[in-house]
């Protein structure tokens, strides 16, 4: 009996390291993000003004999926869909543009640029990008990385979400089973939930402040 519960223990007690472990040394996946992203300045660009989603350009399948580059970009990158004209999914709310956190809610200077087009969606904030299809499936995960301290020590680990359009809004799924993040308009102005932090309230802007 004791014997059992020494390896019941052991097991209890490995599965958190082994999922520690796979954040930090996963292997990330190929990033294919085209260069031209990552190249030049984006102050210039008007967010208010949204390339129209008539069909006449690139599907949503024809743009390769991006990803974090290294740990965090430096530079804010240019957008990812900006050839896509594929028509938003019948259940898609249009969240597309550039938004600043209210700052009465604790969250001044957050930014966020969302952009929309067919089935994906791509959020850009704080260093990192996460580009994933809103159907559910694994098949459209962010699969991609963010950066974590704790104390002085910095570290790079691995990620995955997966989306869903849920009463209204973008629910997001860690690993794509657990609800983390929900995404969704109120009056024009775009909120976001995360369990334990509360909502933050987002203003649309027009372009990156300097």
């Amino acid at each position: 009996m004791k014997r059992k519960l020494l390896i019941l223990l052991g097991i209890v007690i490995s599965i958190p390291i082994l999922f520690v472990l796979a954040l930090l040394f996963y292997p990330r996946p190929t990033n294919l993000t085209p260069e031209h992203v990552y190249e030049g300045s984006t102050q210039a660009i008007n967010y208010c003004e949204l390339p129209v989603l008539d069909g006449s350009g690139l599907m949503a399948h024809d743009i390769p999926q991006g990803h974090t580059p290294d740990c965090g970009y430096e530079v804010f990158p240019k957008p990812i869909l900006a050839a896509c004209t594929e028509p938003l999914a019948e259940e898609a709310i249009d969240m597309r543009g550039l938004w600043m956190a209210n700052r009465t809610d604790g969250s001044s200077g957050h930014i966020e640029r969302i952009e929309q087009c067919g089935n994906r969606y791509v959020v850009t904030s704080s260093g990192v990008v996460h580009d994933l299809t809103t159907d559910g499936d694994f098949s459209g995960a962010s699969n991609d990385v963010r950066p974590i301290s704790l104390g002085s020590a910095n570290f790079c680990i691995r990620t995955s979400a997966t989306t869903q359009w849920v009463d209204g809004g973008l629910q997001f799924y860690a690993m794509g089973l657990v609800p983390v993040v929900k995404r969704y308009l109120e009056d024009n102005v775009l909120k976001w939930e995360y369990p334990g932090q509360g909502t933050t309230s987002m203003n649309r802007i027009c372009s990156l402040p300097e």
